[in-house]
This record gives structure tokens, C-alpha cells and sequence, in this order.
């Protein structure tokens, strides 16, 4: 049967898929694989930065496919110390160990006929690398302390932010195991390559906050988009949702203002504001940039613009450089 697409991604402009948004034309292209991929039943291996939405992914293959009706389990495993990671995983039997006081199925069981997410699989130690191995070659778990296998029925969605061909040759990651979990690679582009993201995230998680918060934001400031489309959000979605949550709570007023932002997003250290401005010593206020700064803006009458082209810089990174220079008391010249 021929594929036949859910959604219309050709188009520009915005699109809502699974719970995600985006405008950028690479990651419409891995919804595409997304729907691709959701109808078969192989496993499929996301890559992507921490913050990227990895879970997400998963959880829109398991939403898209005919396990749907089944149990959607998550693991990180890079949360859990080995020994209980065993048991999480594979469950365990009365009596395998101290606690144990009756059997408790592991995340496969509970996942059976339906899908089991393992977050940053790259982490797993060998000895459970070995184990998985087993249960995706025979489809049969044996919990901890137990004699008899229980047999599953689980498709299988990794995630890691690491390239595992790498780990494979650092001796980190059995090369078998790897070819059976990257049936289907899906590569998640980090937020700073998706150009207009950043904006569109932010208008409608503000939305969303809106439906929950004390606070209501009615408008947004101009610098508050600049500021979130130049900064490189290293924690991805995940952190620009935790940036819009801390404004909400240290800002008042109906327009979100971009003081209302982390020092970090303004391209600011905060160490800097961490000694009084008396106790700072002259170098440190008074730099060659700052001299560069204020010579420009002089030259232009006080137009960022032509002074931020003049210094080969952005305006919005003058204006965080203006920023740095009046919180280390060298005048307000950021109005």
C-alpha cells in the first residue's frame, strides 16, 4: 500500500505535529520520516541534542502507529544506577535481593504490545547492552532472580545524544546492538539551526502559559524576539520553555519585556553582577570594547544601527553588549 502523507509539509510557514511546532524546513522533513516510519514495525534510533524533543519523537511514533491502542513506556537510562536499571527494565522476582518482597514486572513487560522509549541508550553499561540484546533477538525477558522467561511483545524507540558508531569504536557500545537498535536513524536539529523557531515557540507556549499562570502577556517586546532568535539555546525546547517560565515569574505586566529575560539569554555573564560595582576593578569596567562602543556610537548620533554595522556586530549583540556596560555602571545606554 502506498504511503500516503497525514499532514502537508511542503508549504512554508508553520506546522503543528504531534504536540511539536516548527517553520523550519529540515525539521518538517523528519516529520515526514516520523510518518514514514510510525506504520512498520522496526526499531528506530533518535538522535538529537538534550532539550530536542527526543520523547516527543517517540511519542509520535507510537501515536502514528497500530500500537496505539498499547502502552507507551519511558526509561532514561542514564537516570538510574545499574542494579536498579536491571530491574526496571526487565523487572524482578520475589526475593532477588533485599526489598524485594514480591515480584514486580520491568518496563518491558509493562510495554507489551506497544512501544518502549529508551532514553539516552548510549549510557547503558555492556552487561546490559548483552541483555537487551537477548530480549530484542528472542522477544523473551527474564526478570532479576527469576528462572523463567516472560515473553513481550514491545517495539523499541531509542534516543541518545551521542553518535554511536563512536562509542562502538571506544569499546563503549556493541557494534550488534547498535545495528539492531539504528534500524531507522531519525536526526533532531538542535533549535539554533532552525531559524524562525525560537519566535514561533515562544508566541505559543506564551499562549499555553497564559491558560496557567497568574500573569497574563498580551504583548511581546520586539527585543524579546531578537534576543531569543540570536541566542544558541544550548538545553534546545526544553530550556527556551524554562526561560519563558522564569520571565513569567520575575516580570509583571501585560507585555513581556526582555529585562524580564535570564542574563544568560542576553548573552550576559551573570558572575559579573555577582561583586558590587565599588569592589569591580577599573579593568573591568572601563575595557577597549566598551572605548570601540561608545566611539561608534558617538560617530553614528546615537543610531545602533549604523553603530552596530559600523562594529561588525548584529544590533541585537549591541545591544547586549550595552546591556554588560550598564550593569558594570558605565551608563545606562541601552534606551
Amino acid at each position: 500500500m502506498a504511503y500516503r502523507p497525514l499532514t502537508d509539509f511542503s508549504q512554508p510557514g508553520p506546522v503543528q505535529f504531534q504536540g511539536m511546532w516548527t517553520q523550519d524546513p529540515s525539521t518538517k522533513a523528519v516529520f515526514r520520516i516520523i510518518e514514514k516510519v510510525a506504520s512498520e514495525d522496526v526499531t528506530v534510533l533518535v538522535r538529537g541534542e538534550t532539550g530536542a524533543g527526543k520523547e516527543l519523537v517517540a511519542a509520535a511514533i507510537h501515536n502514528l502507529s497500530p500500537r496505539k491502542d498499547g502502552p507507551f513506556r519511558a526509561i532514561n537510562c542514564a537516570a538510574l544506577p545499574p542494579t536498579l536499571l536491571e530491574s526496571e527494565l526487565f523487572g524482578h522476582s520475589r526475593g532477588a535481593f533485599t526489598g524485594a518482597v514480591r515480584d514486580a514486572p520491568g518496563h518491558f513487560q509493562l510495554a507489551h504490545r506497544g512501544t518502549l522509549f529508551l532514553d539516552e541508550v548510549a549510557e547503558l553499561p555492556l552487561e546490559l547492552q548483552a541483555k537487551l540484546l537477548r530480549v530484542l533477538e528472542t522477544g523473551l525477558v527474564l526478570p532479576v532472580g527469576a528462572r523463567d522467561a516472560v515473553s513481550v511483545d514491545v517495539r523499541i524507540v531509542s534516543a541518545t545524544h551521542r553518535a554511536l558508531r563512536r562509542e562502538v569504536e571506544a569499546g563503549r557500545f556493541r557494534s550488534d546492538l547498535m545495528y539492531r537498535l539504528r534500524v531507522i536513524p531519525v536526526f533532531l536539529p538542535p533549535l539554533r539551526l532552525r531559524p524562525g523557531d525560537p519566535s514561533l515557540l515562544l508566541e505559543r507556549f506564551v499562549v499555553e502559559m497564559n491558560g496557567k499562570s497568574r500573569r497574563q502577556v498580551d504583548r511581546i517586546a520586539p527585543t524579546v524576539f531578537e534576543a531569543f532568535e540570536h541566542y544558541d539555546w544550548p538545553g534546545n525546547v526544553r530550556e527556551l520553555r524554562n526561560v519563558l517560565a522564569y520571565a513569567y515569574v520575575i516580570g509583571e505586566g501585560p507585555v513581556l519585556e526582555v529585562d524580564d529575560l535570564p542574563l544568560e539569554v542576553l548573552g550576559l555573564d551573570p558572575s559579573l553582577l555577582a561583586e558590587p560595582i565599588a569592589q569591580r576593578p577599573a579593568s573591568a569596567v572601563l575595557t577597549e570594547e566598551a572605548r570601540r562602543i561608545r566611539d561608534a556610537l558617538i560617530a553614528a548620533d546615537g543610531r545602533r544601527s549604523d553603530a552596530a554595522e559600523a562594529l561588525g556586530i548584529s544590533r541585537v549583540t549591541l545591544w547586549r553588549k550595552l546591556k554588560a556596560m550598564n550593569s558594570l555602571g558605565l551608563g545606562d545606554l541601552t534606551r
